[in-house]
């Protein structure tokens, strides 16, 4: 399953071991003539070269966007083993540092540079991320930082992928078996090779030059082309994986690194083994919603127990597989809206509302959340093609599905809601016809960079807490902030002063607070809270996981 692109810095994957060797030589030196990644190494070079050289033109942003942010594209090689071969361009976006103090306008303060975001996914772009600088836990940010978006390679407008027409991509209404049948097996395996073979005749050869690696050289490429010696860089989520790639591939090119919601980087985990991992670690965040719920039974009567809440929601799932709501919404739009809520917190009241709403005999509020919206089907159909793209491409996976069906059968037993959607989401991986890369092996030796700053919330589902525990081990000198409790997706920026404390004093300062740090928990949300944090900045940031 795809991790939900974040506004997360703003407030804001995944069975078999692999033994692997560094892609880019020994952090910190150039590789070797004949080491693995020496061509693309040299191409990178090549082409962050030219970036410099070239800069960037901004102008006008495609479609509606706040005054004074630009947009402008820089030209990567689609194989950086061969620099002077085919082209792709990324599109940029830009908002300049406002220089001034919120807390003082009169004050004039030092630009710091560039920032640059990457939110995630894979499959998410990051053009909105200006737009950012509004919000107040973003403001001083803001005066030191020109904030930079772009749309990674194959998120559109950057070279898009597609893997099958837009229009078929929402299926619905859709089943959501906990426990499939063998003939569902069989229709979903089908469908699965289709969906490959689709992703292999639309792309073509160029496919296999769509994945983690070539993102964090494209990172490199966007820094030389901004004018940045070295860079800052926020990554949420995927978007820490592809962060740790850099720093392992680039470590002397980084200036100040937040990597927030992190990824586990054991190359033996991408990505099959982290997807297992990331389905058992959703059933404790179900958990924690319905018994939320059962909490404020007062207000919803769902059920008074987290058990009860359970049957509240299969009875929606059973009636909805019977007659679908609005002939759209079935059980698998009721289980992926109820996923986002595994993501974020504040997505609680608005899907208990719904649910409540529904069983009481009005479906409005559940078709608003769950119905596919044709407007969004191109969208979401790019991000599921980039997501299936670089996730199939970075690392071998079992190809066959007797052990997907082993896992995952185990894993449902303890696991169900979201284990074999989440298997269905990747099965593609199993029949696909690129060729595989082998991970990186992600690790910094001592003074190889400046020390990273990792934040993560301990029941986060999407990328569990083991996975930042990991990182820091790899990234030496790199420091650890915990939201102790918590389980939103992504908590830098958010509505916890205490890890926005750590946030601000490491971009604006340099300073860390050591190894480890810890937080307390943000406040749960209140029945009566709407859905979202409550402006439309961060709205438009904020991704939907797949």
């Amino acid at each position: 399953m795809r991790a939900a692109a974040l506004y997360s810095a703003a407030g804001s994957l995944l069975l078999t071991g692999l033994a692997v060797t560094p892609a880019g030589g020994t952090p910190g030196t150039p590789a070797s003539p004949g080491a693995p990644g020496a061509a693309e190494l040299r191409g990178t070079a090549v082409a962050a070269a030219r970036a410099h050289e070239a800069g960037l033109d901004f102008g006008a942003c495609p479609g509606e966007t706040p005054a004074g942010m630009r947009c402008a594209t820089v030209r990567v090689p689609l194989d950086y083993a061969r620099p002077s071969g085919k082209h792709i361009e990324l599109t940029v976006s830009r908002m300049p540092a406002t220089q001034r103090d919120p807390a003082n306008s009169k004050r004039k303060v030092p630009r710091q540079g560039a920032l640059v975001y990457n939110p995630g996914g894979p499959g998410a772009s990051s053009l909105n991320f200006p737009m950012i600088g509004v919000v107040p836990e973003w403001r001083r940010i803001a005066s030191a930082y020109d904030l930079v978006g772009y749309a990674p390679r194959g998120v559109a407008p950057s070279a898009p992928l597609s893997c099958e027409k837009p229009e078929e991509f929402f299926k619905a209404p859709s089943l959501a078996p906990v426990h499939p049948t063998e003939a569902y097996k069989r229709e979903r395996i089908a469908r699965a090779k289709a969906y490959a073979r689709g992703c292999a005749e639309r792309s073509g050869s160029g496919l296999e030059f769509y994945n983690s690696l070539n993102n964090a050289r494209d990172l490199d490429v966007l820094r030389a082309a901004l004018g940045e010696s070295r860079l800052t860089f926020v990554g949420a989520s995927y978007g820490t994986y592809v962060g740790a790639l850099y720093a392992t591939l680039f470590p002397g090119h980084v200036r100040r690194m937040v990597l927030d919601s992190a990824v586990d980087p054991d190359p033996a985990k991408v990505w099959y083994r982290a997807n297992l991992e990331q389905s058992a670690a959703f059933e404790d965040r179900w958990a924690d919603f319905r018994t939320w719920v059962a909490r404020h039974d007062d207000a919803y009567g769902l059920g008074a127990t987290p058990a009860a809440v359970q049957r509240s929601y299969d009875t929606a799932s059973d009636r909805l597989e019977a007659d679908p709501a609005d002939g759209r919404v079935g059980p698998g739009q009721l289980q992926n809206t109820f996923l986002m809520a595994g993501y974020y917190d504040d997505y609680w009241p608005s899907r208990a509302a719904a649910l409540a709403a529904y069983l009481k005999g009005d479906a409005k509020p559940l078709v608003r959340l769950a119905a596919p919206s044709p407007e969004t089907a191109a969208e979401a159909e790019n991000g599921s093609a980039v997501y299936a793209a670089v996730e199939c491409n970075d690392a071998p996976w079992p190809t066959d599905f007797r052990v997907w069906d082993r896992d995952n059968t185990r894993l449902a037993r303890t696991a169900p809601f979201e284990t074999w959607d989440n298997a269905w989401m990747n099965l593609p991986c199993a029949y696909w016809s690129a060729p595989r890369q082998r991970p990186l092996d992600v690790r910094t030796g001592p003074g190889e960079t400046p020390p990273v700053l990792i934040l993560a919330a301990e029941r986060d589902a999407a990328t569990p807490y083991d996975g930042a525990l990991e990182l820091n081990r790899r990234l030496a000198g790199s420091t650890l902030v915990t939201e102790r409790d918590a389980g939103t997706h992504g908590i830098g920026g958010g509505p916890n002063a205490c890890v926005n404390a750590h946030l601000d004093a490491y971009l604006l300062e340099g300073r860390l607070p050591g190894r480890h740090a810890a937080c307390a928990p943000r406040p749960e949300p209140r029945p009566t809270e709407p859905a979202g944090r409550g402006t439309p900045e961060r709205d438009a940031l904020r991704g939907k996981g797949a």
